[in-house]
């Protein structure tokens, strides 16, 4: 088993994808991916699979907007990266958009080339388009632009995977992870216990197994600085040595299935 690659060098395979966003370059874009990569985005939207369809993607969602990369952490566990950020996204010249998300690039190595495999985009789309709407008449000319994108491209069907990512798990599962994240931060293993399905699992990465015990020693003192829900898992920034939480839960049960920690 070789030697994991260098954190720069994924970085920089990362960084390559809003390179190409902001040049507008489509072929680059779409070349940076595997031929059977999938783009999740939002988390909770059908996946968009293989070249053609990432191709349609980003003529959807990509080529007609300016988008800039505000990032505050950048995190490199085996060969995945993580960006936490702020995505700006220009939708027109009137209406510009700030998007709080967390990106997961899973990279791997095609002869001798890093190239993206799985995109997930963790961001919440009901917040996104309520801030849309706060523009008011605004929003008019860019709501038609992506209507025609979302139709052209995609059609009904696309369309349809894209509102999916309107379903997700709401403010209570968010308080619930919080809620977590605060006990294991203060050693209460009772309370962590609580917020956990009887079969729920924890990870270091995703598949690093810890016990409670060990996610405590990871997460002393940590307290949530950014949290989102993306279909069925909430994201959570921690500060206190920096690092990203994923909380896995069902639709409707009120206990977290699996928990994966990717420290920074």
């Amino acid at each position: 088993m070789g030697a994991p690659p260098a954190r720069e060098t994924l970085l920089a395979a990362v960084e390559r994808s809003p390179r190409a966003a902001a040049a507008h370059d489509r072929a680059g874009w779409v070349a940076l991916f595997t031929d059977d990569a999938r783009v999740e985005d939002p988390v909770g939207s059908r996946p968009h699979v293989g070249h053609e369809q990432i191709g349609r993607f980003y003529d959807t969602f990509i080529g007609p907007r300016e988008i800039t990369f505000h990032r505050d952490l950048d995190i490199v566990f085996g060969t995945v990266v993580l960006r936490d950020l702020e995505l700006e996204v220009a939708m027109g010249p009137r209406v510009t958009m700030h998007i709080p998300a967390f990106l997961r690039y899973d990279l791997r190595d095609i002869n001798g080339q890093w190239r993206i495999e799985n995109l997930r985009a963790y961001w919440e789309l009901p917040a996104m388009m309520l801030q849309f709407l706060s523009t008011g008449p605004r929003a008019v000319s860019p709501a038609l632009q992506l209507s025609r994108g979302l139709l052209g491209n995609q059609r009904l069907r696309g369309m349809a995977g894209f509102l999916a990512g309107f379903r997700r798990v709401g403010a209570g599962h968010k308080k619930l992870a919080e809620a977590f994240l605060r006990a294991t931060a203060r050693h209460d293993h009772n309370a962590a216990t609580r917020a956990l399905s009887a079969s729920a699992t924890i990870t270091l990465g995703d598949h690093e197994a810890l016990d409670l015990a060990g996610l405590t020693d990871q997460l002393d003192g940590a307290t949530p600085t950014k949290t989102i829900s993306a279909g069925p898992t909430v994201a959570i920034s921690v500060g206190h040595g920096r690092g990203i939480v994923f909380a896995d839960m069902g639709w409707r049960g009120g206990t977290i299935d699996r928990i994966r920690y990717f420290p920074g």
